[in-house]
């Protein structure tokens, strides 16, 4: 189902950018782990999906697993930085084809999108196949999405070009969640831990639906009014939250499988 992408390879010269800083360090480090955590939940798919994060300092760069790698298997080191041209500026190997089209793309029209998470993770994907809107605001898990949700409703196959990409990222809107009808799900966040923390309760909320539709009881939503008032409860401290739900992450793998940092 991947596809290879055949990026260029920048040379060297003196423009290049500095990325042996700590903060690109510790983005790669956030990053690797976010790929080892998703892979122990089951977020991934084969070696089809992908994230990405712009470069701290750079606007115009992005870090993004490389073609042909399992989440479990990538470390700090392994993961790719590319301009928005489709060069390779650091790392060994390629993007995939699709990581390529809808980061870059993303990355380049929503610039607050300083991190783009792109799963096929089962109950949410599950959710994105069915008819009306796919979250249902009853649960309270899931009103942490309540008014940052969209649907990409006219899927169009691969992302194999950039006119693919850039309607995608037309789809966003204000969104932060979005459900791509036949396809799956994609996050974005102005932090990598914001994006890990909204991707990881976006499919247990996901997989709750799922469970309460299974009854064949009525799901009943929140009332509007009490939804939004949980959400703006939940926003007030989701930084902070989601912060630590990574550093939780981190000394867990630490603790379990530290190569990630490699």
């Amino acid at each position: 189902m991947a596809h290879a992408f055949e990026p260029a390879r920048s040379s060297a010269g003196p423009n290049q950018p500095d990325l042996d800083t700590d903060a690109v360090r510790q983005a790669r480090i956030d990053l690797a782990a976010c790929f080892r955590m998703a892979a122990r939940h089951g977020l991934e798919e084969g070696i089809c999906n992908h994230f990405s994060a712009l470069v701290p300092g750079y606007d115009d760069l992005f870090i993004v697993n490389p073609y042909g790698y399992a989440f479990s298997e990538l470390t700090a080191s392994k993961l790719l930085v590319c301009d928005f041209h489709g060069n390779v500026v650091a790392g060994e190997g390629r993007p995939e084809a699709t990581a390529f089209y809808i980061h870059a793309r993303i990355h380049k029209a929503i610039p607050r999108a300083r991190a783009v998470f792109h799963t096929h993770m089962p109950y949410a994907t599950a959710l994105a196949m069915t008819e009306d809107d796919p979250l249902i605001f009853a649960g309270q898990t899931a009103l942490k999405f309540y008014g940052r949700t969209a649907v990409d409703r006219n899927y169009n196959g691969l992302a194999l070009d950039e006119r693919e990409g850039d309607r995608i990222a037309g789809a966003v809107g204000d969104a932060d969640i979005v459900f791509m009808k036949h396809h799956g799900v994609m996050v974005l966040g102005p932090t990598i831990a914001e994006a890990w923390d909204d991707l990881y309760y976006l499919e247990r909320a996901c997989q709750v639906q799922c469970i309460a539709l299974s009854t064949g009881r009525k799901v009943l939503p929140v009332a509007p009014g009490i939804a939004e008032a949980a959400y703006r409860q939940m926003r007030d401290g989701d930084p902070e939250s989601a912060r630590l739900h990574l550093d939780s992450v981190k000394r867990r793998l630490d603790a379990e499988e530290p190569a990630y940092r490699s």
